[in-house]
């Protein structure tokens, strides 16, 4: 199962995610012939990925920021972008265009560092925007728990679309997460659990002080943890088998 949108609409246009989305997007293509020859891509993710052990050694600070506009494949690229486009716009909107950007980049930073934290000495270079988005991710939880998100689910021919509330959603997303960093070895490379959930927490606390600024609990009586504005509204979808008469 995996989020496809939710039904909280923004209240004004989020230039910002926008931004992001498209440059995400273009740098990808800008470089993405280059995977097809082991090479040029190890060449390519040696100068501009976040290599942890270099890090350590005081080296390249500036691949806190390139590693976070780079990605792996379409399948990561697609990914990250989705989970932009779903969570990025309400967060903006709360937030504001400038210091939405701010937030969206120390987020990447934080989870970067996060990452370095858990495989100091690993020469696995680490790419994509998933610890920013997380932060992203994280600064919805504590502003919008209630808000309904649409997930689709999928079984052989069966497939559903259900709206259940953002927390749930998102503190199952930062569990498996969580569990994941414990199981994995990041001197393995794979996927960046220690990132996605060092994101994730960095947003949280970065979002405190306008959850405090909108009046902390306040906040979630006035709205009960839902979006500040009507929200959006969609047809279910969802498959049915087909019935078989008895003769």
């Amino acid at each position: 199962m995996f989020p496809i949108r939710d039904h909280n609409p923004s209240g004004r246009t989020p230039y910002v995610t926008y931004t992001l989305m498209f440059l995400n997007i273009a740098i990808f293509l800008s470089y993405f012939m280059l995977l097809n020859d082991p090479r040029t891509e190890y060449e390519f993710y040696n100068t501009w990925a976040l290599v942890p052990v270099r890090l350590s050694n005081g080296d390249e600070l500036s691949a806190l920021l390139t590693s976070m506009f780079l990605h792996s494949g379409w399948m990561h690229l697609a990914g990250n972008i989705l989970f932009l486009w779903i969570f990025g716009d309400n967060v903006e909107d709360e937030m504001g265009h400038s210091l939405y950007l701010l937030f969206y980049l120390a987020c990447g930073v934080a989870a970067g560092l996060v990452q370095v934290v858990s495989a100091p000495f690993s020469n696995v270079p680490m790419v994509g925007a998933s610890g920013a988005i997380a932060g992203v991710m994280g600064g919805y939880l504590l502003l919008f728990p209630k808000a309904k998100v649409d997930i689709f689910i999928f079984l052989v021919i069966i497939f559903r679309i259900i709206p259940i509330p953002a927390w749930v959603m998102l503190m199952l997303w930062f569990t498996l997460q969580f569990l994941g960093g414990l199981g994995a070895n990041p001197d393995e490379g794979g996927v960046a659990y220690w990132a996605h959930a060092g994101g994730f927490v960095a947003g949280l606390i970065l979002t405190v002080p306008f959850w405090l600024k909108e009046g902390a609990t306040g906040f979630w009586t006035r709205t009960r943890g839902h979006p500040p504005h009507p929200p959006a509204r969609y047809p279910a979808i969802e498959s049915r088998l087909p019935k078989v008469r008895r003769k």
